[in-house]
Order: structure tokens, then sequence, then C-alpha cells
């Protein structure tokens, strides 16, 4: 028998709430470490895996700059051992989407679409997603020269010709990041100006690898299993141009997952989730790590640090009540 979703949410909500100490968030690499030093505390956290098991982290092909991986790692199966550690200790896992959050009063009542939770402590792990171009290729290419984080792809560009798009900060430090790889670098900014800061744009101007294409967009990113080109339109004069490149990485910006706890918790001048260095939220008990409280690093090791460090302060709050 098929249930609607009306249904599935009434019986979700006549369920009776299973009581939690500590729920956690997403299932990236800041959610498996917190879950992961709860559970060694012997808190059995539950852990909602959302969306996307393993967070954005999953979708890389090969993270080499993780610590104790000299030859690599899928991001995939990082995530699986992850997981496999939390669980050992007592992490307890609920595949599935979180629908509605109450932060209003202690225990948090947090609805997934299966069941209801009281927890004494929350750890908001949700990321955060790159903006996409949404143009034809960009999905189909992603992981094939499409990429969202220089940091954890430049080295496959060695000696190679990429674009970079986009005109803050990010897209400028990430152009001069990938100059120690690849022979050029085509900076592709929609408008005439950067808004990036000063420093970011002379050095980048005095860069011998890097070019420019101003008020320039893309249109179509094209390659057999691997980029090959982009089709590119000049704003001014609606010129049409192809560029050869192996890679293409997009950097105009990225929307933390905060929808949930929009009203009931303060964003920083970014969006993301305002924290104190202890992870905590404005929310007494409500702790926030990795992407979605992070516009800066985004790294699966600054990631799982701050899973870790929320998971701390989560124990230490239960111990003080």
């Amino acid at each position: 028998m098929n249930l609607n979703l009306n249904q599935m949410n009434s019986e979700t909500a006549s369920k009776k709430p299973e009581k939690v100490r500590v729920l956690i968030l997403g299932s990236g690499p800041a959610g498996w470490s917190a879950a992961l030093y709860a559970a060694r505390a012997e808190l059995e956290p539950m852990l909602i895996t959302g969306f996307t098991l393993g967070g954005q982290a999953a979708l890389t092909y090969t993270i080499e700059n993780y610590p104790g991986f000299p030859d690599g790692i899928g991001g995939m199966q990082l995530g699986e051992l992850f997981q496999k550690q939390a669980e050992k200790f007592g992490a307890r896992t609920e595949f599935g989407q979180v629908t509605a959050v109450d932060l209003s009063k202690r225990p948090f009542l947090i609805t997934t679409e299966n069941n209801q939770y009281l927890a004494d402590t929350l750890i908001i792990a949700t990321g955060a997603n790159p903006n996409k171009l949404g143009i034809p290729g960009e999905k189909e290419l992603t992981g094939k020269g499409v990429s969202y984080c220089a940091t954890c792809d430049g080295f496959f560009f060695k000696e190679k010709k990429v674009a970079v798009i986009g005109g803050g900060d990010s897209a400028l430090e990430e152009a001069l990041f990938l100059t120690r790889f690849t022979d050029s670098i085509t900076i592709i900014h929609r408008r005439d100006t950067f808004r990036a800061g000063a420093i970011l744009q002379k050095r980048v101007r005095e860069d011998s690898k890097i070019n420019f294409l101003m008020e320039t967009v893309p249109l179509e990113i094209t390659g057999e299993g691997r980029v090959q080109k982009l089709k590119l339109r000049n704003t001014s004069t609606n010129a049409e141009t192809d560029l050869a490149v192996d890679g293409v990485f997009i950097f105009i910006g990225h929307t933390p997952n905060v929808s949930l706890f929009s009203g009931q918790l303060e964003l920083d001048e970014h969006g993301y989730l305002k924290t104190d260095m202890l992870m905590q939220t404005s929310v007494p008990g409500v702790y926030a790590a990795g992407e979605v409280a992070d516009s800066q690093f985004r790294q699966v090791i600054t990631s799982a640090g701050m899973g870790a460090a929320a998971a701390i302060q989560a124990t230490r709050f239960l111990q003080a009540q």
C-alpha cells in the first residue's frame, strides 16, 4: 500500500517521540565526527543522515589531504569509514530527512520523515552546497573536470589549462592556489570589475599564469567523458566564443543548509549559523559544526574537527545539567 505525504506526516506526528541525549543532523565529516565523540562518551547519539549520505565530501573522487591516507582515499570510502567507526562505539543512524525542528524549549523536538525525537542537545552539521551555474554539461561533468574546490582537486590538473568562474575573494584565492599546478588559468567574470579585495586583485593581475575574460558568462560545458570546452558569451557584445580547457572551477558562492532553523537561530553576515569558539549557537544546547557554520575553510579536516568540538561541548553541557 502506498501512503501519500500527508498520510506519512500524520502517522509520524502520531508516534510517541523518542528521547535522545544527543541528536546529530548531517552525515558529512562533521556529523560523523560528532557521532564518534558522543558515542565514546556513552551518550548513544542518533544521527540523521540527510539527503546526501557522507555530505559533500562523498562527491569528491579522491581526497589526498586528509591525514593518515598518504595514497589518498575516495570521498565515499572515507565517509563509510567514518560511519563504521562511529557505529562501532554505539552511534545509531536513521537514513532520511528532517522535516521540522522546534528549538523553542528543551528537549528539542525534531521530526523526520518517519520518526520524532526529543533531544537534550542538538548538533547541526547540515553542510552547505556550492552554488551551481545551472548550465548544460555542468552536472554531467562534475567530477570529470568540473569542480567546486581547488584545494581538493587542483593537484589533478598539473600542466593543464583551466577556467575559474567567479569574481569574489574565493574565486581569486582559488585561482592563485591553482597556479601551483596548472599551465594557465582564465578567470571568467560576468562583470567588468571584481568584487574581491584590492590585494587579491593585485596578486592575480601580477601572475603571469592568469588571464581574464571580463563581462563574460558561461553558456555550456562540453566534452566526451571529461571537460574539453567552455562555450561563452560576452555580455556587452553578445558574441559567443569557445574556450578549450581541461577543467572548470566554479566559485560563485555557497548556500548553507539553514532553512530548517530560520527564525530560531542567529545567522552571521554571510547567512551561516553563528557560533562561538565552542561551536555553541544562539540557543543553549544547540551546536553547529562543519560547512553550515564555516564560510572560510570548507575542508574535510576542519569540518571533522568542528564536529568533535561540538560533541565535546554537548557532553560538557549535559554534565553541567
